[in-house]
């Protein structure tokens, strides 16, 4: 894998050398104390004991989503294997992980847990080109994070792959919609489903069109909604009958809104994330919302 070199061009211009930390308490407590800002998680424990082991840190992403962190701290550790197992147990011990949550972040943030899209993210000073093969042949949500240090204040985090999960298809969803439900009992492949061939085709090319912007985005298929992330979330996409609804990470105060187009939501409650929504009624709706969403990819 190709390396970062990191240069100090203010004078004379020279080569950072990066070090390593080690690994066993400096910098799992520098990711602990800077889950957010390092990766969009609200940290919840560290060292959590489970039947059998413990999980190096775990958190809850912006989705309401469980993410485990393993951290490698020598060459021959398998965290990848590691991460399986404690996202398998987690999985089957989901009270544990809403008893954890309740405690820490209260009752709202435990019953809002989407369990669509957990995640394990795996951190350490190198990776072989064989880890990066392996995950991407698992199909599961697990992210690789190379880290290098340089001097005393400067820190890299680099981004090895971006999970991929199976793309929503026509044969996904049923050909008639279910019968009728309260909307707070629909999911997102309901309202897909319910939406028709037009909606649902503006989706397909909002998501390839986001998922063409770069290596470094993903596509999380979530209860309610549609988040591509890279390592936030930059869109969150909702298909209904009338339109495709799209919440993007952008500054509304930056952008000139249109009344039935572009909307302010930052105090409004709503699903996904990001402060300004845009609606889509057609393909030259989506041709307009395309210079927000390179914003949104360019600006997170």
């Amino acid at each position: 894998m190709a390396d970062i070199k990191l240069f100090n061009i203010k004078g004379h211009v020279e080569e950072l050398q990066s070090k390593q930390i080690t690994l066993e308490k400096e910098l799992q407590q520098l990711l602990e104390d800077n889950m957010n800002t390092f990766f969009g998680v609200t940290f919840l424990k560290s060292e959590y004991r489970i039947t059998n082991g413990r999980m190096d840190s775990i958190g809850i992403d912006e989705n309401n989503c469980p993410v485990i962190f393993e951290y490698k701290r020598s060459l021959n550790e398998n965290v990848i294997n590691q991460g399986l197992f404690y996202l398998d147990w987690l999985l089957d011990h989901k009270a544990d992980f809403k008893l954890l949550v309740m405690e820490i972040l209260g009752q709202e943030k435990a019953e809002a847990i989407d369990w669509s899209m957990p995640c394990v993210i795996c951190v350490a000073n190198d990776f072989t080109k064989f880890d990066e093969h392996a995950v991407n042949q698992m199909q599961r949500n697990i992210k690789l994070v190379k880290y290098k240090k340089f001097g005393d204040n400067l820190i890299s985090l680099e981004y090895l792959n971006a999970p991929q999960v199976q793309p929503i298809t026509f044969e996904d969803t049923p050909a008639k919609p279910v019968k009728k439900s309260n909307w707070k009992d629909k999911d997102f492949k309901q309202y897909f489903a319910e939406a028709g061939e037009k909606n649902q085709n503006l989706f397909y090319s909002v998501r390839d069109y986001v998922m063409s912007l770069g290596d470094d985005v993903s596509e999380n298929q979530l209860k309610l909604y549609v988040a591509f992330k890279k390592v936030r979330n930059i869109v969150c996409a909702e298909v209904y009958q009338s339109y495709v609804c799209l919440h993007i990470r952008i500054n509304p105060d930056s952008v000139e809104l249109v009344q039935g187009f572009t909307e302010d939501v930052r105090n409004k409650g709503h699903w996904g994330t990001g402060d300004l929504r845009i609606y889509l009624k057609s393909v030259e709706d989506f041709e307009k919302a395309k210079a927000l969403i390179d914003r949104a990819y360019n600006e997170n």
